[in-house]
């Protein structure tokens, strides 16, 4: 027997659960869900933005505060000395002590509890280079206790306090890198942030205080140099104390330590980052997909950390060892560079074969990133600039002299290809399976005969509701309230249904008759 067809009436509406609800009603619970929504997204995100916002902040104005000391020491006032830059460091290491012991006793207490981790935060050979450049710290505190030993008499006590400081907070931070720097904290999380940014900032500025120490050494040995050509009205600043020494090891000590500086430089900058990194994980969801970029981009640094010291080594050497120490960095960073373009090249390849349309609607957020990353970019292109004029008027030519134009060019041309691979990664638009709430439902069920709002009905297709109206399709998992049900108004449709037997369709009727019959 061929299926009936049947015109289209009330009868789709009496399916719908929402039959007896008006117009008004719909659109005073559509308000309800809308602000119900609004305070679960102010109760569940926005303390954690706050939380980021906040700890970070604080990091940066105890950066400031160092560099704002760092400077009043470098004018030479009689104000500000550099006991009160180590005094004021000596009491961040104290307090990043304090938060890493307390977290090192919570994280015992809850040793039964599985603890997430970061698998890509660190790997072992990071770890074990990065203790080496902690042994080296260490034996740095101990030429500083040895300088203070032996000019005790006439220094202030802060001397001999902050290496002591230091040495602890070293072996106390290598401690916690090997065996928590791949936590992701999920508990106290606003109070760990401010922990972590602490320590990340605390690391910044001993590594901004060893820079600003090897590079006043290096001006002054400058200068010692110039004066020894003959210029004059050079003024050198004299560290040593006005005092004699009580051992015969201060001068060992005293040029001892800025060999030993750019390993102490190196550290605090290498653990800068990797509790950065930690910092971010707080609160994170870890994917566990494996990744070969970190691994290549870690590689990159620690050659370059090689490079650097072999080069610091021998530029103040004989006028030979100085052009081979030079000649060697920019060989290295040509090598480098080639690197570079050719993975920003490779990822601008990929971007066009996936055929991902770019997001061009209006996001000051974004627009922001895009004209800060090119102003970052104006300081480079200048002094490779400037260096490409140079190497062209130059009237010497030293074995350099070609090498630098090369760096050069290829400096602006990374910089073309990585700020492109960069604009180009923040316009994609979102792949169709990543939605941007996935609380969303990802079809509409109000008007399904089948959802879950109402019985199935064996033999009927409702193709009237099968693309629903989008201002309905919020009230989705709307329940009953008060005794009193909804629905979205519709107009009447001439689409037919097809129902199995006439038996059927009457039991049907029955079951869904409305209070007030549909005209």
């Amino acid at each position: 027997m061929p299926p009936i067809m049947v015109e289209h009436n009330g009868l789709d509406m009496c399916l719908n659960k929402y039959c007896h609800s008006s117009s008004s009603s719909s659109s005073s619970e559509q308000d309800k869900k809308m602000f119900s929504k609004l305070k679960l997204s102010l109760s569940g995100d926005y303390p954690r933005k706050n939380a980021e916002i906040l700890s970070g902040q604080y990091g940066t104005n105890l950066l400031l505060i160092g560099l704002a000391l760092m400077l009043a020491i470098s004018h030479h006032g009689p104000s500000v000395k550099e006991e009160h830059l180590l005094s004021f460091v000596t009491c961040l290491m104290i307090l990043q002590l304090i938060w890493m012991m307390w977290y090192i006793l919570v994280r015992e207490r809850q040793k039964n509890t599985r603890t997430e981790k970061d698998v890509h935060a660190t790997t072992c050979w990071i770890r074990g280079g990065l203790t080496l450049l902690a042994l080296l710290s260490l034996i740095m505190d101990a030429f500083r206790i040895g300088y203070y030993v032996g000019y005790r008499s006439c220094v202030s006590a802060v001397l001999g306090v902050y290496p002591v400081i230091h040495a602890t907070h070293t072996i106390a931070q290598v401690h916690f890198l090997w065996f928590h720097i791949k936590d992701v904290i999920k508990s106290f999380e606003t109070f760990e942030r401010f922990g972590v940014i602490h320590a990340v900032f605390t690391n910044l500025l001993l590594w901004c205080n060893g820079v600003m120490s090897e590079a006043e050494h290096f001006l002054n040995n400058h200068m010692r140099r110039l004066s020894a050509l003959g210029y004059g009205n050079l003024t050198i600043v004299h560290s040593e104390p006005h005092c004699n020494c009580t051992t015969s090891t201060c001068s060992m000590f005293s040029s001892s330590l800025f060999y030993l500086y750019p390993f102490n430089v190196e550290y605090h900058i290498f653990v800068s980052a990797m509790l950065f990194v930690m910092w971010k994980n707080i609160g994170r969801t870890i994917d566990l997909s494996s990744n070969l970029g970190p691994i290549l981009g870690l590689l990159a640094l620690a050659s370059t950390i090689g490079i650097l010291v072999v080069y610091v080594t021998h530029v103040e050497e004989s006028l030979k060892m100085r052009e081979a120490a030079i000649s060697m960095f920019y060989i290295y960073g040509i090598v480098m560079l080639v690197f570079m373009c050719s993975a920003g090249a490779s990822g601008l390849i990929i971007y066009r074969a996936d055929h991902v349309p770019l997001d061009t609607s209006k996001n000051p957020s974004r627009q922001l990133d895009t004209e800060l990353l090119f102003g970052s970019s104006i300081g480079s292109w200048l002094m490779s600039w400037c260096s490409i004029v140079a190497v062209l008027e130059a009237d010497s030519s030293p074995p350099y002299r070609w090498t630098n134009l090369i760096y050069s060019l290829l400096i602006v041309l990374e910089k073309y290809i990585q700020n492109l691979f960069i604009v180009e990664s923040l316009y994609r638009k979102q792949e169709d399976g990543e939605r941007e709430d996935p609380e969303l439902p990802a079809s509409p069920e109000i008007f399904s005969v089948t959802s879950s709002l109402a019985p199935p009905y064996n033999g009927i297709i409702n193709r009237a509701y099968v693309t629903p109206n989008r201002t309905c399709s919020t009230m989705e998992n709307e329940q009953e309230e008060n005794g009193q049900v909804y629905r979205c108004p519709r107009k009447p449709s001439e689409v037919p249904l097809t129902v199995g037997n006439k038996t059927e369709l009457e039991r049907v009727r029955r079951e869904c008759e409305c209070d007030s019959p549909v005209q």
